[in-house]
């Protein structure tokens, strides 16, 4: 079965720092519970969103050993100041996923602590749809880190994907994506959440 189901937005930076400081400078939230990820030389910081979400601030990580390949996410290449640059949707088989939708990626299987976890990732790290194509991640953990992570009082509403091919990425996706917060719209290429904090609307870009 190929299902799609949103489980988490990630927001990079040139570092770390920077990408943690564009999420809590936007909500007013304390990020944590990250780590990091050595297959492919980055860190992060995560903070919990309902229902089932959470934001990952993502970064390469300055210590780490260069990875063989090409780093997930673009980051290679990512410049500028930090952003909402990608979301991430969880498939309950990977391998089918991947058969379905073979642009994602190849399977990539990692572990750190007790989560473990298969992502799909290109081997040139470069997501279609300049990016805006969903990661595609299979949890092998029994609670992933959208259900383990302290509530926030952040909810997500709505997830906004702007990309001039907005209609062929959203027909390439309709099959199989379950999300009804995620909605697309033609312009220039541009991710957006709106969150809801404390009665208070936050738009996260």
């Amino acid at each position: 079965m190929v299902k799609l189901t949103l489980d988490h937005i990630a927001v990079l930076g040139e570092t770390l720092a920077e990408a943690i400081a564009h999420v809590e400078g936007a909500l007013g939230l304390p990020m944590s519970s990250g780590g990091a990820h050595p297959r492919f030389g980055t860190h992060n910081q995560l903070v919990g969103l309902d229902p089932d979400l959470y934001i990952e601030a993502i970064a390469i990580d300055p210590s780490a050993s260069a990875p063989p390949d090409a780093r997930w996410f673009g980051l290679d290449g990512f410049e500028g100041e930090a952003r909402l640059d990608k979301w991430v949707c969880a498939v309950p088989d990977i391998e089918a996923a991947i058969a379905a939708l073979p642009m994602a990626g190849r399977a990539v299987s990692l572990s750190r602590g007790k989560l473990s976890w298969t992502m799909a990732v290109p081997e040139d790290g470069l997501l279609p749809f300049d990016g805006l194509f969903p990661a595609l991640i299979q949890w092998h953990s029994t609670v992933p880190p959208g259900r383990s992570l302290p509530a926030s009082g952040a909810a997500l509403t709505e997830l906004t994907v702007t990309h001039p091919d907005a209609a062929a990425l959203s027909d390439l996706l309709a099959p199989y994506l379950d999300a009804p917060q995620v909605r697309f719209v033609e312009g220039p290429t541009n991710l957006a959440a709106t969150i809801r904090h404390a009665d208070t609307e936050i738009i996260l870009a």
